[in-house]
């Protein structure tokens, strides 16, 4: 094993990170910290396709590795024989036993996660130099990851998630927004995170009858247009404009663009959400069974400690809001009440729409702005009164 030392030059490093699009997202402070140590290193990501759109136009990444998910090692032999040992470093953001196979492929020195239960991780442990346990301490993600590079690297001060750079929203939808309008996030990937449809209906509701446009967004997949849809229809009449269900229209370089112009963001734990948070939008994040101490959408400019509590039904943090569900096993972090991706969360079944609208209507109008308000129209409440007619 080689010594590892602070002084270690590395000059191409390769980071892996085979998981979902918001595992990516919150990937990025781990590769601004690469990037901050060894400013003259070439940094190039490897991916599972479709889940790297992220980082794309990301200056600190040099290149994009995409593989596909379930491909064998024949049909990766291309990609075998392009990895082999070609990088110094390799910092395996994931646990599983393809991300760390690639990794031994990629570099001589190694930095990675691995799980608690030695029985399952043991192998990879020999094959690292500088080994990360998961779900020892319920670390934050943004957290663990960035401790691959503890030997070499200064603790940051503060952390930040980098968005994908905004692109232009399209003429007709850009037309379309007001001034000020609400993004709600209604699909969700497995469906034990899904907050119930008919929830999202109410919600809509009470935003609509406030005078705010609502927009729905949702992945281009016929599942997520589904229920975006189902939304818009059930909420019956709305002004012309008011409600909008952009579900598949928008890249997320164009999401960027119309989070950032969102007077608020609601959603749970999905990529979307994370991505406004990392936007800086004003964030509500409807959390249940998930434990928000690992999966919390991350607040932008935070020190590099735990933001969250395990269990508290709200949490503030800079722009987020999290709200969490009151029965008495949040957080369980199972996949859901039946212990599969289909299945329905009693927890998230329970925290009821108007403890959400109650919410929204507290961040767009803070009781400061209210107190304004109401300090500028009470002249012309006296002026009116004054000038009456008898």
């Amino acid at each position: 094993m080689i010594a590892l030392a602070p002084t270690d030059r590395f000059h191409r490093i390769l980071v892996i990170c085979t998981r979902q699009i918001g595992d990516v997202l919150l990937t990025t402070p781990l590769i601004h910290a690469a990037k901050r140590r060894w400013p003259e290193a070439q940094v190039d990501v490897l991916g599972f396709s479709g889940t790297l759109v992220l980082l794309r136009g990301n200056p600190q990444v040099n290149e994009l590795i995409e593989v596909l998910p379930g491909s064998g090692w024949l049909q990766s032999l291309t990609l075998i024989r392009r990895l082999w040992l070609h990088y110094d470093l390799a910092l395996i953001a994931q646990y599983s036993d393809r991300a760390h196979l690639y990794g031994a492929l990629a570099a001589r020195r190694r930095s990675g996660l691995v799980l608690k239960d030695r029985s399952t991780s043991w192998w990879k442990r020999l094959l690292l130099e500088h080994a990360v346990v998961v779900d020892d301490d319920q670390t934050h993600a943004v957290l663990e990851k960035l401790r691959l590079i503890a030997p070499w690297a200064v603790p940051q001060v503060e952390v930040r998630v980098q968005p994908p750079p905004a692109r232009e929203l399209p003429a007709g939808v850009a037309r379309q927004l007001r001034a000020r309008y609400v993004v709600i996030q209604v699909p969700t990937i497995v469906h034990y995170k899904q907050w119930p449809l008919v929830h999202h209906r109410a919600l809509v509701r009470g935003l609509l009858a406030d005078g705010l446009q609502v927009v729905l967004s949702g992945g281009p997949s016929a599942a997520d247009r589904a229920k975006t849809a189902q939304v818009a229809r059930s909420v019956g009449a709305a002004e012309d404009g008011q409600l909008l269900d952009l579900a598949g229209a928008l890249d997320l370089n164009q999401m960027t663009a119309l989070l950032r112009g969102a007077a608020l963001c609601i959603g749970p734990d999905t990529s979307i959400t994370h991505l406004a948070a990392a936007c800086g939008t004003p964030v509500i994040a409807i959390y249940g069974l998930i434990d928000p101490r690992l999966w919390g959408p991350w607040p932008q400019s935070h020190a590099a400690v735990q933001p969250y509590l395990e269990r508290a039904l709200r949490q503030q943090h800079a722009t987020i809001t999290l709200l969490q569900g009151e029965l008495p096993c949040v957080p369980c972090n199972q996949q859901g009440c039946e212990r599969h991706n289909d299945s329905r969360s009693d927890c998230l079944e329970t925290l009821l729409p108007q403890r959400v609208l109650d919410e929204a209507r507290a961040k767009l109008n803070p009781p400061q702005a209210t107190a304004d308000a109401a300090a500028l129209s009470l002249p012309l409440v006296r002026s009116r009164l004054t000038n009456a007619p008898t």
